[in-house]
């Protein structure tokens, strides 16, 4: 009895020393598979449980890492069936005209979530890598994943962002290297419009993004809501979950804040953050009592020293998720 418990610890260190490793990328791929956070976190423990039950089974003849990706993509191709896509406003029609409208929420929508660049970094030591993690988890290309079929969504990331062969692909999917190509190319023509563009991504470290950001801050906590119509591209786009209304113009955003928030000076505070390889912010309101509290998450989309896009959640669970203060 003695000697089968110490061969089941021994296992079970094995298979945690060698499959913890992978924890982070599982992570980063059950996120673009599901677009939440919460959800990603949640399976790769599925997945990690499933593994360790069946590691005495594992053969050897894929790779450690290859079979922990097979259990995490059937698992979340299960999670897909059962709770459908998650998408964002701007992806469900057309903007609004009146910024001045109560919006109304739609909490019954499982909205996108963003994730925290601490969570789904790659290694600091590949800068390649760096800029194609930043790539392949920035919110518009996420977003745009989850209109994907589910099958043509699991293809596209293990080709196009895992850079997997054809065959490598249509093994873990049980299919033909021919059905693989197409549905590649399928995802691909859908993509093209909505995922993000090579050379509208800045360097965090930019000096001109970094003064924009100041800026754009300072504007907020200064109430210098008429401040921002210098900061926003002309056609930019407002969306704010679980809100299913949209903006799109400096002007109409502008109105909309003046309207729907009214801040007084000091009544907001903004404390940066960064989200799927882009500048964000959380966002804190002066409650009754003086204390400032969460109140959205903001993830910003810069291009050419403005900013075109802000996706504001308000969703206040995913501050402790981004190491994020209660209050401030």
């Amino acid at each position: 009895m003695t000697t089968m418990a110490n061969s089941t610890k021994e296992t079970d260190h094995d298979f945690q020393e060698l499959a913890d490793p992978y924890r982070r990328e599982l992570l980063a791929h059950c996120y673009r598979m599901l677009g939440s956070i919460h959800d990603a976190e949640d399976l790769v423990q599925e997945t990690y449980l499933r593994a360790w039950r069946s590691y005495d089974n594992f053969e050897g003849r894929s790779s450690l890492r290859t079979w922990l990706y097979r259990i995490a993509t059937n698992v979340c191709l299960t999670a897909i069936d059962q709770r459908g896509h998650r998408p964002m406003p701007s992806g469900l029609g057309a903007p609004s005209d009146e910024p001045e409208r109560p919006v109304v929420a739609s909490p019954e929508v499982p909205w996108l979530e963003p994730a925290p660049d601490a969570v789904l970094g790659a290694d600091a030591a590949d800068p390649a890598t760096i800029v194609a993690a930043r790539e392949s988890t920035r919110l518009a290309f996420v977003a745009a994943l989850q209109h994907l079929p589910a099958k043509q969504r699991v293809v596209l990331i293990l080709r196009d962002v895992l850079k997997w062969k054809a065959a490598e692909a249509a093994e873990l999917l049980g299919t033909s290297t021919a059905s693989v190509n197409s549905a590649l190319q399928r995802a691909r023509a859908q993509l093209e419009e909505a995922a993000p563009l090579r050379d509208e991504l800045v360097e965090p470290t930019d000096p001109g993004q970094r003064d924009l950001l100041e800026r754009y801050a300072k504007a907020f906590d200064d109430a210098d809501v008429d401040a921002l119509l210098d900061l926003f591209r002309k056609d930019a786009v407002w969306e704010m979950p679980p809100f299913p209304q949209w903006f799109v113009g400096a002007g109409s955003i502008v109105r909309l804040i003046k309207a729907q928030c009214a801040p007084e000076p000091g009544e907001l505070r903004m404390v940066p953050a960064a989200a799927n390889g882009q500048p964000a912010f959380g966002m804190y309101r002066r409650d009754a009592d003086g204390v400032h509290r969460p109140f959205q998450l903001q993830v910003l989309s810069i291009a050419a020293g403005e900013v075109v896009q802000v996706s504001a959640f308000f969703d206040t669970s995913l501050f402790p998720v981004f190491g994020l203060p209660e209050t401030l």
